[in-house]
């Protein structure tokens, strides 16, 4: 993959998405609203989920790199029922985060639950991810209150890159025919995944006009199937929040029913 997000960008919007967060769930007139793309959760539930995470990533950053296993939540964990003081929880609970983001770097090791994909086990890769994860469940949270906005465009763009290299890309082998499949976003980027027996990886495609990027053996213009729609869709899309079709699907369709399904640690 192509350089990602800066870090102390990856932080600032960290931050922003959950600022975001807390102001749709100031607004709900109950906390006990059905969050519609979490149907087991309340809006209280989506905030104690979003909160008790952030704390415990916070905890396995700061256990180090010899860290084998995802931490404890510090600090309190339980999150309150009262309005007021639930907005300060999480709130609470991201600036743990950012804090050990902060003092650890980017480039220091962490665990992750990812050590078969193409993200690194570093702090950098963590916050990436945990941007995404606030960002989709800021989604969630707008959504319940019936005013869903779309997720920034550098959010959305980096968001597609990093599901894709995070959570599409493995050592172990793909259990069908070898095949590849593009991601393409309206705003003019695109990906590949390769799909074969030595796994799956992914990277972003050279804009046209440009040197290629990839071998000639690995043509753009011969994907098996390809995804088009702007850079928010495609995310809202991959994470299951919108359905597959709501993209404009090309070539082999059966080829997102099978990397659906697919489970490498299975």
């Amino acid at each position: 993959m192509e350089k990602s997000l800066e870090f102390p960008v990856l932080l600032q919007l960290i931050d922003e998405r959950s600022i975001a967060f807390r102001a749709a769930v100031a607004a709900a007139p109950s906390l006990d609203v059905q969050v519609p793309t979490c149907p087991e959760w309340t809006l209280f539930d989506l905030a104690q989920h979003l909160g008790e995470g952030r704390r415990a990533w916070a905890a396995t950053i700061a256990a180090g790199p010899d860290a084998t296993a995802k931490s404890a939540p510090q600090g309190d964990p339980a999150a309150p029922r009262e309005r007021e003081a639930l907005l300060a929880w999480p709130a609470a609970s991201t600036q743990q985060l950012l804090d050990a983001l902060r003092e650890a770097g980017p480039d220091r090791g962490c665990w992750t639950w990812w050590g078969k994909s193409q993200s690194p086990q570093t702090c950098g890769a963590v916050a990436r991810h945990q941007l995404h994860e606030v960002a989709i469940h800021t989604y969630d949270a707008q959504l319940t209150l019936g005013a869903p906005q779309p997720l920034p465009d550098e959010v959305a763009l980096d968001g597609v890159e990093e599901f894709l290299s995070t959570l599409c890309t493995t050592t172990v082998a793909w259990p069908h025919e070898p095949a590849a499949v593009d991601y393409h976003a309206t705003e003019g980027r695109s990906w590949r995944n390769w799909l074969s027996d030595d796994g799956a990886r992914a990277a972003r495609l050279p804009a046209p006009g440009t040197l290629p990027a990839i071998a000639a053996d690995e043509d753009p213009d011969a994907a098996d199937a390809s995804a088009r729609g702007t850079a928010n869709e495609l995310v809202l899309a991959f994470y299951g929040r919108i359905p597959l079709d709501s993209l404009k699907l090309d070539g082999n369709r059966r080829l997102f029913d099978q990397l659906v399904a697919w489970d490498p640690e299975q």
